[in-house]
């Protein structure tokens, strides 16, 4: 399980676009967040550090 917080995830919107950027790296991958405290969880046998460079070229860099 990668767990990353994301400050920048604030909306719906946002959601979606990471839910998006998520998929788009492991199709495969379940994901859950939680927007009040911007957290990611995600199930996933590809490396964290996949994600984290995907999101952050999204404008959704982890904290």
């Amino acid at each position: 399980m990668i767990e990353l917080t994301l400050p920048d995830m604030t909306c719906g919107h946002c959601v979606k676009s990471v839910t998006a950027t998520v998929q788009a790296v492991d199709a495969a991958a379940t994901l859950q967040i939680d927007l009040p405290t911007h957290q990611l969880k995600i199930s996933s046998a590809l490396p964290e550090a996949a994600f984290k460079a995907a999101l952050a070229e999204e404008g959704y860099p982890a904290a």
